[in-house]
């Protein structure tokens, strides 16, 4: 049996995307990208390069579960790991240590967000195994580090030293978000990273890292053990998950303990975070105009325009722009202002939930 475990996380709702992602089908069970496929399909598929399916786990919310099995009818409902509450990537990340441990006490494993894009797919692979290599001879902690290709500010960055050997770099430290200044400090020095949230470690090491950095989390978890890939589990997780701090691993973890490594890795990687970010990647016309659907457009500029199958769709004279049209909701919205998008969900959601 192979030690090479996946776990995909897909529990987010993914509410800059509103509103194509919504709570009851969120961005990653959404052909965002107009490829017949949706992003946790992409991602599943990336990976059965790296590994069987059979070691491929999804950590979702427990109300997503259907959702799952219908994008990855493969699966075994018994990797479907559901979480009854959301508190953040940190107890997601325990919690799926604690089910490997239980299947195999030699995992060796990744951990990936369920709706980013990779157009480098091989090279990812052949990065990952590399650093899956260096974490099973190693107490490492290891992120992939995305190498910046502008000064952005909507991501944090990992500050790495020297090479230690194979391409692996000691981390020195985890930057947050930065102003554009020094984001353009650190595009310059050569000495920084994007941190994109995928991570490689022994289950060993990681459980480890948690008693020593976050032993709240894993002192609730472990009370399960015995129930850990048993038909027990989903009712002790119901019970002790919600009682679990929210944190980030980020926070948690990896800004906490001092093995952490980094393998610088271009490999074409987007996070699809916003509808920004999906204009940047898509290919545009010679306006500069990213279009979905039966659109018309006159003396417009730099927009990013989705609308619904079958509607016919005229624009005049609009520039940097947002319009998304999903039939019972229309969002036009500036380009620049797009990060209040979240806001809306938050503003909205309450008094108008069907549409949320």
């Amino acid at each position: 049996m192979s030690n090479i475990y996946v776990a995909i996380m897909a529990g987010g709702v993914g509410s800059r995307f509103w509103p194509a992602s919504r709570d009851s089908r969120p961005k990653q069970f959404l052909d965002i990208l107009g490829v017949g496929k949706s992003l946790i399909r992409l991602t599943y598929e990336r990976f059965l390069k790296l590994c069987p399916s059979e070691n491929i786990l999804i950590v979702t919310n427990k109300k997503y579960r259907e959702l799952v099995k219908e994008h990855l009818p493969e699966l075994d409902y018994s990797q479907i790991l559901c979480e009854p509450s959301m508190n953040n990537t940190a107890p997601c990340v325990a919690y799926t240590a604690l089910r490997l441990r239980a299947m195999n006490e030699d995992a060796n494993f990744v951990v990936a967000p369920s709706d980013h894009v990779i157009l480098k797919e091989d090279f990812f692979v052949s990065q990952l195994r590399k650093a899956l290599a260096f974490t099973q001879e190693n107490n490492a902690l290891v992120t992939l580090g995305i190498t910046p290709t502008r000064p952005d500010t909507g991501y944090g960055y990992i500050h790495y030293s020297d090479d230690t050997g194979n391409g692996v770099h000691k981390v020195r430290r985890f930057m947050e978000k930065p102003n554009l200044e020094r984001a353009k400090e650190f595009l310059d020095s050569g000495e920084y990273l994007w941190n994109a949230g995928i991570f490689v470690w022994h289950n060993k090491t990681i459980l480890e890292s948690f008693g020593k950095n976050a032993p709240e989390i894993l002192e609730i978890l472990e009370k399960g053990n015995e129930a850990y890939h048993t038909d027990k589990e989903q009712d002790f997780i119901d019970e002790a998950y919600p009682t679990t701090p929210k944190i980030s691993v980020d926070y948690a973890i990896m800004e906490k303990a001092d093995n952490i490594y980094t393998l610088p890795s271009d490999i074409g990687w987007s996070d699809l975070g916003t509808w920004n970010s999906l204009y940047a990647y898509r290919d545009k016309d010679e306006r500069g105009n990213v279009v979905s659907g039966r659109v018309v457009l006159e003396e417009t500029d730099d927009c990013f325009v989705r609308t619904t199958e079958g509607k016919l769709t005229i624009i005049k004279g609009l520039k940097d722009y947002i319009l998304v049209d999903e039939g019972d909701v229309l969002l036009v919205y500036p380009k620049q202002l797009e990060q209040e998008v979240k806001g809306l969900v938050g503003a909205y959601k309450k008094d108008l939930p069907e549409f949320f």
